[in-house]
Order: C-alpha cells, then structure tokens, then sequence
C-alpha cells in the first residue's frame, strides 16, 4: 500500500516538508529511491539542516521499525554508505 509521507513511521512534518521539495511524496518513492540516496538529495538541497538522523529515521521507515531500534552496526553502515555516496 502506498502510503504517502505523512503516515510514515519516524518521519514528521518537518522532514515529510523537506522530502516533498526533492519529491519523494509516499511510501513507494522513498522506497524507490532508498534511504541513502533520498538523505543525500535531502542535503544537497537543504545542507546543514539535515541530521544523520534523518538517514536512520527513513531507513527505520523502510523497515517498519522505530529509528532507535537500528543497532549500532546499522546505523554505522548507513552512515559509511552515505558518506561514499556525497
């Protein structure tokens, strides 16, 4: 089911704002584009007022989990991945 941003786990009005303006608007366009790439197309646009912790909440998002549920070795992963990506 595609669910649009608002209905997401993890993400609130500021970052479903924020997902809007690179357009990614529901469930299947976060998807589609996946947490890394979406998080650094949240940065280049909107550049320091965008936390790591926008990564861990879209990936928490896709897996159906609250972002503080992500271990350590998760979040270390996601963070490596989108440093080589930027």
């Amino acid at each position: 089911m595609n669910k649009p941003v608002s209905h997401l786990r993890n993400l609130g009005p500021k970052t479903e704002y924020m997902l809007s303006e690179v357009d990614v608007c529901s469930e299947d366009d976060l998807r589609e584009l996946g947490s890394v790439q979406a998080y650094q197309s949240l940065k280049f646009r909107f550049g320091r007022g965008v936390s790591i912790l926008a990564l861990y909440a879209m990936e928490a998002c896709l897996r159906d989990c609250d972002w503080r549920d992500l271990s350590a070795e998760d979040k270390n992963e996601l963070k490596a991945k989108a440093e080589l990506a930027s």
